[in-house]
């Protein structure tokens, strides 16, 4: 049995080619992504026996999304195949001052119409020891929020650990309940809550004090305070610490908070940014990483600052990076040398 399941949308991913507008030139580059299918692709490079939930069409699209995810070793007897459509997004790679820009069309995708027959969580969480979900896929559909509340319910009555990636999304929620209404259901069954101060606002409420500084770290400290607060099942609250000075050049890092501390991981500037899309979920990742291999904290933290930082040099949403990668970044004191 896998360790570690993730439940989520795959989808299909057209770049325009380089850093160029949509179809400026007549042609898409044509791959798979999604938060969860990123952190499953991440995980099984790490050597996690890890498996991807959901749903596909029965189509020669489908056939290529599984054959690439099993081709990077995730797991695929969970995914279910049935008559409808995937969910396609377009992305423009910003450079510069001009941001990257990602688009929708997901509506009516078979796994917005997930029945309750297509995955069945006792036999799927049965042996493993990790759920990963995100904020995405329940704000899909009611019928997409009724799977994700029904894989985490049954996760924690099995004994698993249960991460939730808010991941808010605006685009989304149009069928008549609001994250807050949804995350109130949710995250009850979360021990991992990965968010950022857009997160805590759109979908938990919880929001700055008036008086709060403009320090984002010390800001992040006081929202995950309240969080873990008003949610006694939380053991951790981790996000991302982004300086975007431009598309191209970033600051980056990450914090965290424990039931006893406060954590605060290197920081690193990415002065060259190949891809920001999908960063967010190597860092999701690693924090799922170094929690199910019983890392310390800090150590888990620096895991996947590292490996979100990678993430960066790489395009495309599937962060092809190795342990041995993010190792050597661990144990660098910045400058890189080519490794022969």
């Amino acid at each position: 049995m896998p360790d570690v399941i993730c439940f989520g949308e795959l989808m299909l991913r057209l770049s325009a080619p380089g850093c160029e507008r949509l179809l400026q030139s007549p042609r898409f580059d044509a791959d798979f992504g999604g938060a969860e299918a990123n952190a499953a692709v991440g995980l099984a490079l790490w050597g996690v026996d890890v498996s991807f939930a959901t749903v596909l069409p029965a189509s020669s699209i489908g056939d290529a999304a599984v054959n690439k995810l099993v081709g990077f070793g995730v797991r695929s007897e969970n995914i279910c195949r049935r008559d409808g459509r995937m969910g396609i997004f377009f992305v423009e790679t910003g450079s510069g001052y001009l941001p990257s820009k990602v688009s929708y069309d997901r509506a009516d995708s078979v796994i917005a119409r997930i029945s309750p027959k297509d995955l069945h969580w006792p036999t799927i969480l049965e042996g493993a020891k990790w759920l990963h979900v995100s904020g995405i896929t329940p704000g899909i559909s009611q019928a997409a929020f009724q799977a994700s509340r029904a894989a985490m319910e049954c996760a924690k009555k099995l004994g698993l650990q249960v991460s939730l990636d808010a991941n808010f999304r605006s685009a989304l929620w149009n069928y008549g309940l609001s994250p807050i209404e949804v995350m109130a259901e949710l995250v009850q069954f979360v021990d991992l809550l990965i968010a950022g101060e857009d997160d805590f606002r759109e979908m938990f409420g919880i929001l700055p004090r008036a008086d709060a500084c403009d320090d984002y770290a010390e800001r992040f400290a006081a929202l995950s305070a309240t969080a873990m607060q008003a949610y006694p099942n939380l053991i951790c609250v981790a996000g991302s610490l982004r300086q975007a000075r431009t598309a191209s050049s970033n600051g980056w890092s990450g914090l965290m908070r424990t039931r006893s501390d406060f954590l605060q991981a290197r920081h690193y500037e990415i002065d060259h940014i190949v891809e920001r899309v999908g960063t967010g979920d190597a860092f999701s990742a690693g924090l799922v990483y170094g929690l199910l291999n019983e890392m310390r904290p800090s150590d888990t933290l620096e895991f996947a600052v590292a490996a979100g930082c990678l993430a960066h040099s790489i395009p495309g949403d599937f962060a092809r990076i190795g342990l041995d990668d993010v190792q050597a970044l661990l144990n660098s004191s910045g400058a890189t040398r080519v490794r022969r």
